[in-house]
């Protein structure tokens, strides 16, 4: 079952990439693995998905353990500075940075470890209260801020749109992220790049494709409901 879901998902990702006049290899599909058994994610691995990604710490290290060395985890869930000293060895990409505090923490963890630490800027591009995620307006300075930080570097922006009946309402948000990193991109600030957009999720991850995501999150379309 878990390969029919990965093999629906993979079709819509090249559907979405025709429309948008892309190429498959843009885009990088992290299987949000949250809450899932560590059978479920060997299963996925056997279908050759390396990414995966966890909303907690405590999920990463647990699991990390248990399954092969090449795969490669991505923190996406809000990330408090007492928790990051557990994750910082090993995670491939942390897409949750949206204060210079825990920019800070990360560098000072990272230089422990002598390991410069690839990050995203989260932000809440549609300002709901229940979401983490630094304003729209204020992304600019926290990159500037955070691009003194010898031991991480900026690769792009995250964001979490709101959850929708119709993919089509999250478009604006889409786009409008896109356009905050190429306004970004135009600065020319050293160590922060606008590479990734890690961007769309089970409901509307072709619409995000289409609009310019590299990452997409999807969950529920290959694992099935959450426990």
């Amino acid at each position: 079952m878990l390969a029919d879901n990965l093999k629906q998902v993979e079709e819509n990702i090249e559907k979405a990439c025709a429309r948008a006049g892309r190429k498959r290899e843009e885009i990088t599909l992290i299987a949000v693995s949250k809450t899932k058994p560590v059978s479920m994610l060997s299963e996925i691995y056997h279908c050759g998905i390396r990414d995966f990604g966890e909303n907690k710490v405590q999920e990463i290290c647990e699991k990390r353990d248990l399954l092969p060395d090449d795969i490669r985890w991505h923190m996406i869930g809000h990330l408090q500075r007492n928790k990051v000293k557990y994750i910082i060895k090993d995670t491939a990409l942390i897409h949750s940075v949206d204060s210079y505090r825990l920019a800070e923490e990360i560098n000072i963890q990272a230089k422990k470890v002598r390991r410069i630490v690839p990050v995203l800027i989260e932000v809440n591009i549609a300002k709901e209260a229940s979401k983490f995620g630094i304003a729209y307006e204020e992304t600019l300075q926290l990159a500037e801020e955070i691009s003194h930080l010898d031991n991480l570097t900026v690769q792009g922006l995250m964001t979490i749109a709101p959850y929708v009946e119709n993919p089509e309402d999250n478009r604006i948000h889409f786009k409008k992220i896109k356009e905050l990193s190429v306004d970004i991109a135009k600065e020319n600030i050293d160590n922060v790049h606008m590479d990734i957009l890690s961007m769309g999720m089970t409901g509307d991850y072709m619409t995000a494709i289409e609009e310019g995501a590299t990452i997409v999150r999807v969950g529920t379309g290959i694992f099935g409901a959450r426990n």
